[in-house]
Parts: structure tokens; C-alpha cells; sequence
């Protein structure tokens, strides 16, 4: 696809180097060492769920905004379907880690968390599609990257089994997926220099937005 050759400038120079500041950053570095609090891990647990609640519903209402284009109509059931068991394998998690179901019931997004997932909404219903999957791109990126690191370090140092990390077994293997198929999205949508335009702004800001993420959680569950 001739567009190809620009989504796979985006992510070299872009998603690339954003992936790396993530696994460089403070939360990560301590994972890593097997020093993260669990507190902190928890944290994750419970900003992550709400924001994969959010994707599910942000996914039915894209079908709807799309319903007169088959194909990415098609596309969004398709990553309906694979969201919908996301919200329960991130609560799995948080369980292991001793959490309660009260306190995701409880739970209410901190603010660079809710920035992030404002961002990922504001993409799917204001955004062109090929911006919609800038912003995907960016993120399943990280996470594929990032759920590879929680899987092997959660298992060697905090000694949680398969069936609690299955949120990370999936995402490591099913992101892949993922991020070919937003690939291919926006070298079909982004046809005009003024789209690629907002295809590489929306990626950066994406970036920011994750790492902040991180940084939020870092520090708002110490």
C-alpha cells in the first residue's frame, strides 16, 4: 500500500523513541528491579479498568458513527468483540494484587489518567479515521510493548501466576494484531499531506499522554 511507507516513518520516529522514554521511565525501571510498590501496581489495576470500560463503549458508539462505511463499521465490531473481556482480565489482575471488587466500584480516574483516556475518546468520535488510529497505534504499541515487561517481571519477582497475568499474556500476543490492522487503517484513510498532518500530531500528543499516564500513577499511588 503506498501510504505504507509513511505510517512506517510515524512509528520509527515517533511511537518508536515514546516506546522507549515508557520502558526508561521510573515506573517501569522499578518494575523491573522488582521494587515497585504494589500500591502502585494496584494503582495500574484500577486506572486501567476504567479506561477499558471506556473503550468498549467507545468502540460500540464508533460502529455507530461509521455505520455507512462497511468496512470500518467491520473493523470496530471486530475490536469490539476482542475489548469486551478487557475489563474483567484487569480487574483479575487487580484481585491477585488484593484488591476488592469495592474498590474498583469506588474507583475514579486520576488526572493524567483522565486526560489520557479523554484523548482516546476525543479521537474516536471528533476524530478523522486515520486519526482515530493514530491514536491506537500509539497506544497498542505501548501496551504490547509494556505487557511483555509486566508478564516476565511479575512472574519473577511479586510471584503471580499465568491465570492472574492473563490480561498481559493477551495483550502481548493480540496487540500485534492490532497494530497491523491500525497501520493499514491509516495508510488507507491518510491520503493528503494534511491528513498525515494530524496522523503525526495526534501520535505525539498520544505519546505524551501515555507517558504521562505512567507518571501520574507513579506518583498519585506512592
Amino acid at each position: 500500500m503506498e501510504n505504507r511507507s509513511f505510517v512506517d516513518l510515524v512509528i520509527k520516529e515517533i511511537i518508536q523513541p515514546g516506546v522507549q522514554r515508557l520502558m526508561e521511565g521510573q515506573f517501569f525501571s522499578e518494575l523491573r528491579e522488582g521494587k515497585l510498590s504494589i500500591q502502585r501496581l494496584k494503582g495500574w489495576a484500577l486506572q486501567h479498568y476504567l479506561q477499558n470500560v471506556s473503550l468498549c463503549k467507545g468502540f460500540a458508539l464508533c460502529m455507530v458513527k461509521n455505520a455507512h462505511d462497511s468496512f470500518l463499521y467491520d473493523y470496530f465490531l471486530h475490536r469490539l468483540r476482542e475489548e469486551q473481556d478487557h475489563p474483567e482480565l484487569t480487574r483479575q489482575f487487580g484481585l491477585a494484587l488484593g484488591l476488592k471488587e469495592e474498590d474498583f466500584e469506588a474507583a475514579v480516574p486520576i488526572f493524567e489518567c483522565l486526560a489520557h483516556t479523554g484523548a482516546i475518546i476525543h479521537a474516536m468520535f471528533l476524530g478523522s479515521p486515520e486519526e482515530n488510529r493514530a491514536s491506537a497505534l500509539v497506544n497498542e504499541s505501548m501496551v504490547q510493548r509494556y505487557s511483555e515487561e509486566f508478564y516476565n517481571t511479575l512472574h519473577k519477582h511479586y510471584g503471580l501466576t499465568d491465570k492472574d497475568l492473563k490480561f498481559f499474556t493477551v495483550h502481548a500476543v493480540a496487540d500485534q494484531e492490532h497494530t497491523a490492522q491500525a497501520a493499514k487503517v491509516i495508510a488507507r484513510y491518510a491520503t493528503t499531506p494534511s491528513k498525515q498532518h494530524r496522523v503525526r500530531e495526534t501520535a505525539h500528543h498520544m505519546v505524551q499522554f501515555k507517558l504521562a499516564k505512567f507518571e501520574g500513577i507513579y506518583r498519585g499511588y506512592a
